[in-house]
């Protein structure tokens, strides 16, 4: 099974499936990726509170800031998922636990490691059209449903995400900061299958949801 057959995540039971060339599990973060009250594995899914006139994510990271506007029109409950937990302050403080050459970035992993989420999944919705550069959308493991959604997220910043199957929930699109979500993707490991833990430590700061112009 190729990386464009398969994002990682957590499965709904916690079981790790990972395609060939992504990012292993046994990786250790430093003392401030670990999960926070704000990262409390949450069991359930919490109520949906998004607000769809708040469809704009700022995510500042420590390379910079990725703004990323939220589909819930097309995508109400992968998009609402997404807004609550940025509410919760569920990615503040996590990093980005993937980087894959030509392919995608991931993160909100509050283990770090790519075995970890929010302790739920929900249902959410797949694209239409499949993927485009910019695209943001939730990960999954093989044996999940289609649009399976917890917490990890990737975004697509080569032609290989751009390749993947529509099987992963749609949530929004990149508006500002593909050039820095590019420059996340460039600390890819340098060696094949150039997909894993990225070769600098890159941390989600902070993570708002704002009204269009605001």
């Amino acid at each position: 099974m190729t990386r464009r057959r398969l994002v990682a995540t957590i499965s709904i039971v916690g079981a790790l499936v990972l395609a060939s060339s992504a990012c292993g599990s046994s990786s250790k973060q430093s003392s401030s990726s670990v999960a926070t009250t704000a990262h409390a594995t949450l069991g359930t899914p919490p109520p949906i509170t998004a607000d769809p006139a708040e469809n704009i994510v700022t995510l500042r990271t420590s390379e910079g800031t990725i703004v990323i506007r939220l589909d819930f029109d097309n995508a109400p409950k992968a998009a609402g998922n997404f807004a609550t937990l940025v509410k919760k302050g569920f990615y503040d403080g996590l990093t980005f636990n993937r980087a894959a050459k030509d392919f995608v970035i991931q993160g909100g992993d509050p283990k770090g490691d790519g075995s970890g989420g929010p302790g739920y999944s929900v249902p959410g919705e797949t694209p239409k059209y499949g993927y485009k550069l910019g695209s943001v959308a939730m990960a999954k493991t093989s044996v999940d449903p289609p649009g399976t959604s917890g917490s990890q997220f990737f975004i697509v910043t080569g032609r290989g995400g751009t390749e993947l199957p529509p099987d992963s929930a749609i949530v929004g699109q990149v508006t500002r900061g593909l050039e820095v979500a590019k420059k996340i993707e460039s600390y890819a490991p340098t060696d094949p299958p150039y997909d894993g833990k990225p070769t600098k430590k890159v941390t989600i700061a902070k993570v708002t949801l704002s009204a269009p112009n605001a």
